[in-house]
């Protein structure tokens, strides 16, 4: 096995590219519909991770978590998240109980992301 793909059930293309495009910093590397007036498939990706999105019934629950091993400097990407100043999601640069710090961020569909640092 070589990678985790998680998808997550989004609702509305243009608040989860506000969130994961404009804000997180993904970029959209592939999008598909089956045809005109059909959901949307996508993948975004930052680094090495990776996400599937998905507008089709049935694909993911909304309410899941992906728990991300950080390897760049977290404290920098949350000030860079703090200054884009997204309406929506403030998160904290949390000590975490296991050791380093994470922060950890919801969708606008309920699907959560934790970026852990052992920093």
């Amino acid at each position: 096995m070589s990678s985790v793909k998680p998808v997550f059930r989004i609702f509305d293309v243009e608040k989860a590219i506000a969130f994961y495009i404009d804000w997180l910093g993904f970029t959209i590397d592939w999008e598909h519909r089956y045809g005109d007036n059909f959901p949307l498939y996508m993948q975004v990706s930052m680094d090495d991770i990776v996400f599937h999105l998905s507008e089709h019934h049935g694909d993911a629950t909304p309410g899941s978590k992906a728990f991300i091993e950080f390897t760049g400097d977290l404290p920098a990407y949350h000030k860079m998240l703090l200054d884009k100043n997204y309406k929506y999601n403030k998160p904290g640069l949390e000590k975490a109980p296991w050791g380093g710090h994470y922060i950890q961020v919801t969708d606008p569909f309920g699907n959560n992301i934790l970026f852990n640092s052992g920093e």
